[in-house]
């Protein structure tokens, strides 16, 4: 069976829970961080939005922590992810989203 990144991610978060995956300005964040703060977000995303596998998802978050774990929870719920470049706006942005096909799109607030 071909292996997938969210297959070599939950690998390595089992043999390295401690290890530092992300730095970003002041925040450190580990394989274990990272893990569970995915499937926190893959479970809201399953119980209060409904998704479920096969649904796309648009994803309009700037470059910060929470877009990997966005990524992999998506990835655990079997979510294929359109990603969106945030400096995008007026007509490309409506035509990024229309050809996504998504039936949810996933912004910061500050978006």
């Amino acid at each position: 069976p071909a292996v997938t990144l969210l297959d070599v991610f939950q690998q390595h978060a089992r043999r390295r829970p401690r290890q530092v995956l992300l730095r970003f300005q002041d925040e450190v964040h580990t394989f274990e961080d990272v893990d569970r703060r995915s499937d926190r977000a893959a479970w809201a995303l399953s119980r209060r939005l409904g998704l479920q596998a096969g649904s796309a998802v648009a994803v309009f978050l700037p470059n910060e922590p929470a877009y990997v774990w966005t990524w992999l929870a998506l990835a655990k719920l079997g979510c294929p992810m359109a990603c969106l470049n945030c400096n995008v706006r007026g007509r490309a942005l409506r035509h990024a989203l229309e050809a996504a096909g998504a039936a949810v799109m996933l912004a910061s607030p500050s978006e």
